[in-house]
């Protein structure tokens, strides 16, 4: 099912909050992000693991989708371990009352997400890539039917690959971006930039990921969605050319905007995305 299909806003930030800190939740639902990811996985120390996952539960169980205190919040992930302490998440979050989604780390082969759609049929999953072998085989996991949207796991990428080139990382973008359209999915969201009080090189680094396609970030710090929100923002520019490419051009055939531009039906499907990613914002 691809996440688009539902008619949802597209995600413009999500916020990584740690699972063991539930004193930051409702902080983090009203901060702006349109997406909350509550961390049972790296934020957590093994020792904190059960602690966190029952503070999420409690939390959910609490928490009321829609709320005037967080307008901006329209998704709330749980990021789970991976192995069998990944499994007795799932079986805890199966129940949960509030609708949420799985973010599941460290996704390899599209077979590793069977037990998780028998476990909670119900429960969307956003399969967070982070290995070259999950690179690999990213369009099979994107294709998965319990899978809506891709992510990538940088660090835990370069960490594997011993280098955070960027033309290295370029090529898992670009192979998630397209595994992802080839699905049916949204384009991935960026990964967090992980220096946090370097708000100019996240400016530069998330516009040129949306250069490359992609929509939308995480965060690990409040003081980066702004910035985020900012970068993904359509520009007045763009959505004029939008505008006039639906109102010129659905009647078919090729015809000329009013700078020039030849336009044909091929770029509509252009307009119709920058309308599409203008809807948070409105």
């Amino acid at each position: 099912m691809s996440a688009g299909a539902s008619g949802a806003l597209p995600i413009v930030a999500a916020l990584y909050v740690p699972g063991d800190r539930p004193d930051r939740f409702g902080t983090a639902a009203s901060s702006g992000a349109n997406m909350v990811i509550l961390d049972l996985e790296d934020a957590v120390r093994p020792e904190r693991k059960e602690f966190a996952r029952d503070a999420v539960l409690d939390w959910l169980a609490a928490f009321t989708p829609g709320n005037e205190k967080h307008p901006a919040l329209t998704v709330v992930q749980v990021r789970i371990n991976s192995g069998e302490h990944g499994l007795d998440d799932v079986r805890a979050l199966a129940g949960s009352s509030t609708p949420i989604e799985l973010r599941v780390p460290k996704v390899e082969t599209a077979g590793q997400l069977d037990v998780l759609a028998d476990l909670a049929p119900a429960l969307p999953v956003t399969a967070l890539v982070e290995s070259a072998l999950g690179v690999e085989n990213s369009y099979a996991i994107a294709a998965h039917p319990s899978v809506t949207r891709l992510a990538l796991g940088e660090s835990d990428l370069a960490s594997e690959l011993g280098t955070r080139a960027v033309g290295v990382l370029d090529y898992a973008r670009i192979r998630l971006l397209y595994a992802a359209r080839s699905a049916g999915l949204e384009a991935p969201m960026m990964s967090a930039f992980p220096d946090i009080r370097n708000l100019d090189a996240l400016r530069a680094d998330t516009l040129r990921g949306r250069e490359s396609g992609w929509f939308g970030r995480s965060a690990i710090h409040p003081s980066q969605l702004p910035v985020i929100h900012e970068a993904f923002a359509p520009t007045d520019a763009e959505l004029d050319w939008a505008r006039e490419v639906l109102s010129v051009g659905e009647a078919g055939g090729v015809t000329t905007l009013g700078n020039g531009e030849m336009v044909d039906a091929a770029m509509l499907g252009r307009a119709r995305s920058i309308l599409r990613a203008a809807q948070p914002f409105a």
